[in-house]
């Protein structure tokens, strides 16, 4: 089961029908950018060991935050390991199941399903390209995906120009709904998040070097200890799981 918000994590566990005998209910906190794939993932475990998954998604500082405040999650996978480091400084995670499961890449996408590809470099009239247009990003104080796409625009000494005209979302999908609805000509979102969207397209890919690796860890948090965590956990790390985040665009860092 699938949450959009984790307004109200604690009325999703208390309102959960009873579980089939030997099946556990998991709370798995993950970032919005793995939307798509973890709705294709949980369907298949919970197939494969009846057990049940709520899934709340959001942007990783928000998720982070919950986690700090006492929320009853029990997996957590970041789009930031400075998000899943705050988790890990406070003594949240289980000692030794961090991994670095995902990697990713930020581009450029373009309102409607024609747009003309840019070369992105630091040359690129991006202030041009938007006109009276805003440019739709995710918080890049706060949300990873804004965050990557800031240290971008600023290693290629775009930001500047461009700063006036961002409007910022709360997660990265929110972004990327600016775009694909029409309501700004342009924005940076995750590649896998542009896989997913019908009325943009990516016009340009960000170099690898122009912001920090984009690495998605995943721990089991110290809350509870059921089996059920370490059998999704593992999972995640399966050819089944791999094969869904391969067919969403990430990059598989876990062996």
């Amino acid at each position: 089961m699938v949450r959009s918000s984790i307004s109200r994590p604690v009325l999703a566990a208390a309102l959960a029908l009873p579980a089939a005998a030997g099946a556990e209910e998991i709370t798995v906190f993950a970032a919005a950018s793995l939307t798509t794939a973890l709705a294709e993932i949980e369907t298949a475990f919970e197939a494969a060991t009846d057990h049940d998954v709520v899934v709340a998604l959001a942007g990783s500082s928000v998720l982070a935050r919950q986690i700090r405040q006492g929320a009853p999650a029990d997996i957590f996978i970041s789009a930031s390991t400075d998000w899943m480091d705050a988790v890990e400084a406070d003594g949240l995670l289980e000692p030794g199941t961090r991994v670095d499961l995902l990697g990713n890449s930020i581009v450029l996408v373009a309102s409607g399903s024609d747009a003309a590809p840019v070369e992105i470099e630091p040359d690129l009239d991006l202030a041009g390209l938007l006109g009276d247009g805003r440019l739709a990003m995710a918080l890049v104080d706060a949300v990873p995906a804004g965050i990557y796409g800031k240290a971008a625009l600023d290693g290629l000494g775009l930001w500047d120009a461009v700063a006036p005209q961002v409007a910022q979302a709360d997660n990265v999908r929110a972004a990327l709904a600016f775009v694909t609805a029409g309501e700004a000509p342009y924005g940076i979102v995750y590649a896998t998040d542009a896989a997913a969207a019908d009325t943009a397209t990516v016009v340009g890919t960000f170099p690898a070097d122009s912001h920090p690796p984009i690495v998605y860890p995943a721990a089991d948090l110290a809350t509870r200890d059921v089996p059920a965590e370490a059998e999704f956990l593992d999972y995640l790390r399966g050819p089944e799981a791999r094969a869904a985040f391969e067919r969403q665009g990430f990059t598989l860092l876990a062996p």
